[in-house]
């Protein structure tokens, strides 16, 4: 069976990788089918042949979990489409604080909107009598 997967690169600590095609049995560092690009994640750089790869996927070649994320978040031209999260990390007091003031921010919502219902339900009984 084949597999697209990576075959990795670089020195230690710093690892680059090739998006490879090659049978299943075969070891990582192994002789490829063929080489259809690289990535390195940690400068989220990628060139991949995305045409190739689809075409390998449609003729039985299974994509790995990290190759099939890849290939579905790449480009047209094979560059990586990656948007790096943009959320905060609290410590717990600062999370405990935050949601302290979420609760209390909701029971003070909750305590106005029941006063002016209280306020609605008296004008209406005001209003009732004088008809």
């Amino acid at each position: 069976m084949l597999k697209i997967r990576l075959k990795r690169l670089g020195a230690k600590k710093a690892p680059t990788y090739r998006v490879i095609v090659i049978n299943s049995t075969t070891k990582r560092e192994g002789l490829p089918i063929q080489e259809l690009g690289h990535y390195n994640p940690k400068t989220k750089v990628m060139k991949l042949d995305k045409v190739s790869a689809l075409d390998w996927i449609k003729k039985g070649a299974q994509p790995t979990e990290t190759v099939k994320y890849l290939i579905n978040n790449c480009n047209d031209d094979g560059t990586l489409n990656y948007q790096k999260k943009e959320t905060v990390k609290l410590s717990k007091k600062a999370q405990a604080k935050a949601a302290a003031e979420a609760e209390a921010k909701a029971k003070a919502e909750e305590e106005a909107r029941l006063a002016a219902e209280a306020a609605a339900a008296e004008s209406s009984e005001e209003a009732a009598p004088e008809a």
